[in-house]
């Protein structure tokens, strides 16, 4: 008997490279935070086009430091998507923030900018858009809102004060290497924070990385050194600079953080951005496969390109047209039963017990819980052959008809 097909959602994309660069850096003798590290913030500079990168252990840590840093926490209000994963929201929770969802936009996986305008008030200090599959939100759209609403904004420091509005911070964990406008993900918004966990289409295993177009008054390198104290215990010095001649010596001048990335970690990295090129190719092609052999009259399949824009592919989120709640998890059930399988991006926050017993309720995101019932993210990474997501969409096909016939 034949093995039966096996489709896994999403593995992590490690070749040679990879493997290669680590055991160099395994019997290198330094295994944290050092050269490697800042090699792979080096080379996410020039793939984005900044002057500086900041490399961490995780997008939650990068965002967290970045609100951290801006001085935002008790009595503030910060702005994010109903329609996310909790990271995006739980760092306004930390820092003692106030945590403002909005809803989607009706047929949509952006906010809604209506109601993101009428969510501004003068204790609103960031707003968090979500590129969620890679799709880079439209942040000209956000801007002329946070401009509109300028005359609302009261700094509570000089890094604010020197920006005199809103704050922009894109949730860019799915939008490595997108692109909108001619501009690449991390060029849009005030800053921006990537992950590399091991599902992202780059991944250094566990990770994260901070860039910035805003300076907040201060110079690259003084914003730089920010997030280096803060991210390693308020120390002056690494352990790296510790060790050269007569640098022992140190200070705390923060009681901080410890959230750097090590060069474990970066050598992943490092080997990843060299082929992300080709792997975003991969990606564009799969995708392409699925356009063509899905069923367009029963599935809504989000756009990754367009006139003015080109996702990274991170997730091929699709809805099914017409389906309860319960179908839907049916049509998951069957497709794992044919060995191939999906997830849901996301539950919309306001499902969940932490932010019900924050006071949200999902009979205030409608457009949200509208998305979530229908649906499915099907496997997308470079490995996937074209041949397995033609068995994919084909089999989606058949499962939906089949249920909808028997709920004729």
């Amino acid at each position: 008997m034949k093995n039966k097909r096996i489709i896994p959602f999403s593995p992590p994309d490690i070749s040679k490279m990879e493997i290669r660069e680590v055991i160099k850096t395994l019997k290198s003798g330094w295994i944290t935070t050092g050269k490697k590290t800042k090699l792979f913030e080096k080379k996410i500079a020039e793939y984005i086009g900044v002057s500086k990168a900041v490399v961490l252990n995780s997008w939650t840590a990068a965002a967290e430091l970045a609100l951290f840093i801006l001085g935002v926490g008790p009595g503030d209000e910060v702005i994010t998507s109903s329609y996310t994963y909790t990271a995006s929201a739980s760092i306004v929770h930390h820092l003692g923030a106030k945590i403002v969802l909005v809803d989607t936009a009706e047929n949509s996986y952006e906010m809604d900018y209506k109601k993101l305008e009428n969510a501004i008030t003068e204790k609103t200090k960031v707003i968090i858009p979500v590129d969620i599959a890679g799709v880079i939100c439209d942040y000209d759209k956000i801007y002329e809102i946070v401009n509109r609403k300028k005359n609302l904004f009261q700094s509570s420091n000089k890094m604010q004060k020197s920006i005199g509005r809103i704050i922009i911070l894109s949730d860019a964990a799915h939008s490595f290497g997108a692109k909108r406008n001619g501009l690449i993900s991390g060029q849009l918004a005030d800053i921006t924070c990537f992950s590399f966990h091991a599902v992202k289409n780059l991944t250094t295993s566990e990770g994260g990385a901070v860039v910035w177009k805003e300076t907040f008054g201060l110079t690259d390198q003084e914003l730089y050194n920010k997030f280096m104290y803060y991210s390693l215990h308020g120390q002056t010095k690494d352990a790296l600079t510790k060790l050269n001649k007569s640098s022992w010596e140190y200070d705390v001048i923060y009681p901080a953080f410890k959230c750097n990335m090590t060069d474990v970690h970066a050598s992943i990295g490092i080997a990843q951005i060299d082929r992300y090129k080709k792997l975003l190719r991969k990606r564009s092609k799969i995708i392409k496969t699925y356009k063509k052999y899905l069923d367009e009259k029963n599935i809504v399949l989000l756009e990754h390109e367009g006139t003015n824009f080109k996702s990274s592919g991170h997730l091929l989120i699709c809805n099914i047209n017409n389906i309860t709640l319960l179908q839907r998890n049916e049509i998951i059930n069957r497709m794992y039963n044919h060995g191939i399988s999906t997830n849901v991006h996301y539950k919309p926050l306001p499902l969940l017990t932490a932010y019900k017993n924050l006071g949200f309720n999902i009979q205030n995101f409608q457009n949200s819980y509208k998305n979530y019932i229908t649906e499915i993210t099907l496997p997308l990474y470079p490995s996937l052959s074209i041949k397995d997501a033609k068995f994919v969409s084909t089999t989606l096909n058949k499962i939906i008809k089949e249920i909808k016939i028997k709920n004729v």
